[in-house]
């Protein structure tokens, strides 16, 4: 069971002083409750937080006070399902040349009026815009999957 994030990993550094640690969990956050959205999440964490996870759906919790409250600050593999981990792995991990190419993603769409990309606000707002990113890319990911990776013969069309 390996890390993806943690909210711990991004405290010093370019970490700005003045922001609260939970500042550091928004773009986690985000990133699981599009995971959430889209039933990505492992069985055992729906079976672990039911109620939590419906409450993120239907938009009474935050993916990150998900994070804070059900995860303790981290983002785990064994958090998602086969499908969730090899797009995350593809987009969240390793994408990008100099960094992820989620967190380029997130910069680029977020990040322009703000001096760190820990100054994001987390609202539903600004998720809204970067989901409608990361639905564009998942979609070309799995247009680009082999049959068997993480389709059936039968869902070509997905």
């Amino acid at each position: 069971m390996g890390s993806i994030d943690r909210i711990d990993w991004h405290f010093g550094g370019d970490f700005p002083d003045h922001l609260p640690e939970e500042n550091a969990g928004t773009h986690i956050g985000f990133y699981i409750n599009w995971l959430i959205d889209n039933d990505l999440i492992s069985e055992f964490l729906t079976e672990e937080c039911p109620d939590e996870i419906q409450a993120v759906k239907d938009r009474k919790m935050t993916g990150r006070e998900f994070l804070l409250d059900c995860c303790d600050g981290k983002f785990f593999e064994d958090m998602l399902t086969e499908e969730g981990f090899k797009f995350t792995n593809y987009y969240y991990e390793e994408s990008g040349k100099d960094a992820p190419q989620f967190l380029a993603d997130y910069i680029d769409i977020l990040g322009e009026d703000v001096d760190s990309i820990y100054e994001v606000d987390c609202t539903w707002e600004n998720y809204a815009t970067l989901q409608h990113h990361i639905n564009s890319v998942y979609n070309n990911w799995l247009n680009t999957v082999p049959i068997g990776e993480n389709k059936k013969w039968w869902e070509f069309w997905k």
